[in-house]
């Protein structure tokens, strides 16, 4: 058909607009041979770029689908299924309907200034370092956004990259694209039994530096991690920071669930460490934060010298952030900030203590209907050990790995979504993940309430 369409509009003179060596090719040609020969030439080009290759396969669109056309209950995406604060409703309303007719127009491409205020004085303290809201600080859309500006922005061609296991799947085409090889070193669980902790998982040391060399670019790290909801101690971020500063190493520390932290644990950050300041990006999501997923508003804090570059590749890309939206989060940053030293007000704090139920809650199901649950000490998703299932597993025609297999089944015939967790591993350490699921707790009770209505009828039909 395409050979046809050429020949076509060859024939009605539309070859003129076509480069003269097209014009002398198809001139010459005296056989169909050769003119076919000629238009696969010319379609060789219109493909795509080749660093995108290896890149198609997503989950998200997978699941996603998956759960819609199975009308199932979705424990699987991590957004809320209720709406954020009314504060910070009520900042995006009142930007919208703003007098001020600026609201409606572009902004700083770097980030509208009230934000990037905000967000320098809100992390400030937090790092240990006066923030310059114009030169610490940078917006993207979301913080898949900035990820996206730090690895095309920071890594070159030939660089390598080592990420951390599991990890959110962007990380590694994000590299793949910038050019970079990755490197993988995996949290690998310590404890087995029916209630384990993320905490249970953990780094090996001569492992992870055997990932180092001289031409290491920067480490990836999510903390929380996501999917599995391990809280890094500091002796464990400290470990990471001495490998960076001994292979002067950027560090891109992923920290969008950074309020979502439960019990005793403390959220640290890595750019707050000795030597590390300089050489860390910490990334951080309004989305998270509010539980507005959809506002697709992400921020990275760092040095200059780091920071810098990711504008430049934002500017480059997409430009700018929707101005109400950036206005909003910076009323409600400020409002949060007024707020922190009364932790059951501040929505920084106050979510925590509303999804730790929540997480108590799901485990605590997962554990009745026989399942493992890893008790998740941050983030709002928690990982759940399937290897006790006893189900024959239908055979669905692919060689994936056999989470994407019970998942599949299980939102096909119990009606109950979630995600495989081996997206979140290199090939070399999907294993790892093959016999868990990832569900997301940041719900309504009733929600969690209803999936485990599903679990424990699903549980009885086996004692039939």
């Amino acid at each position: 058909m395409r050979i046809v369409s050429l020949l076509s509009r060859a024939r009605k003179g539309g070859i003129n607009a076509q480069p003269r060596s097209y014009l002398s090719c198809f001139s010459k040609a005296t056989n169909s041979t050769a003119i076919s020969e000629n238009v696969r030439t010319m379609s060789s080009k219109l493909t795509g770029s080749n660093r995108i290759k290896g890149t198609e396969k997503n989950i998200w669109v997978e699941f996603g689908k998956l759960a819609v056309e199975n009308e199932a209950l979705n424990l699987g995406q991590g957004f809320p299924d209720f709406k954020p604060p009314q504060h910070v409703i009520d900042e995006m309303t009142a930007a919208v309907a703003s007098d001020n007719h600026l609201m409606h127009q572009y902004t700083r491409s770097f980030g509208h200034p009230r934000l990037v205020s905000a967000l320098a004085k809100l992390y400030s303290p937090l790092i240990g370092h006066e923030l310059d809201p114009y030169k610490n600080v940078t917006v993207s859309v979301g913080a898949y956004g900035v990820l996206f500006c730090a690895a095309q922005g920071l890594i070159n061609p030939g660089d390598e990259a080592v990420i951390i296991e599991p990890y959110f799947d962007c990380y590694e085409p994000m590299v793949k694209v910038a050019g970079g090889q990755a490197f993988y070193c995996p949290l690998r669980p310590t404890k087995t039994g029916q209630v384990t902790s993320s905490k249970d998982w953990k780094l090996d040391p001569k492992e992870l530096e055997s990932k180092f060399s001289k031409k290491t670019k920067a480490v990836f790290i999510n903390n929380p991690n996501n999917p599995l909801g391990k809280v890094f101690t500091r002796e464990e971020l400290q470990m990471i920071a001495d490998l960076c500063i001994k292979y002067d190493t950027i560090c891109l520390s992923d920290e969008v669930y950074e309020w979502m932290v439960y019990d005793d644990n403390k959220h640290i950050k890595i750019a707050s460490l000795p030597g590390m300041w300089e050489r860390t990006v910490t990334i951080g999501s309004a989305g998270k934060t509010f539980s507005a997923t959809g506002w697709k508003l992400g921020w990275a804090v760092g040095p200059e010298d780091l920071i810098f570059p990711m504008q430049i590749l934002h500017q480059n890309c997409t430009y700018n952030c929707p101005t109400p939206v950036q206005e909003a989060v910076a009323g409600a940053l400020e409002h949060e900030m007024k707020l922190m030293d009364q932790p059951d007000k501040c929505y920084f704090y106050s979510l925590a203590k509303e999804l730790q139920p929540k997480r108590d809650m799901l485990a605590k199901i997962i554990k009745d209907v026989g399942l493992f649950p890893v008790v998740p000490e941050g983030g709002y998703f928690m990982m759940v050990d399937t290897s006790g299932l006893n189900i024959d597993l239908p055979d669905d025609g692919t060689d994936d790995p056999r989470d994407f297999k019970v998942i599949r089944w299980m939102t096909k015939e119990l009606k109950l979504a979630a995600i495989p967790p081996t997206a979140f591993y290199h090939q070399e350490h999907k294993h790892l993940g093959e016999n868990y699921i990832r569900f997301c707790f940041i719900k309504k009770d009733e929600t969690i309430a209803a999936a485990g209505e599903i679990l424990r009828k699903w549980a009885n039909s086996l004692k039939k």
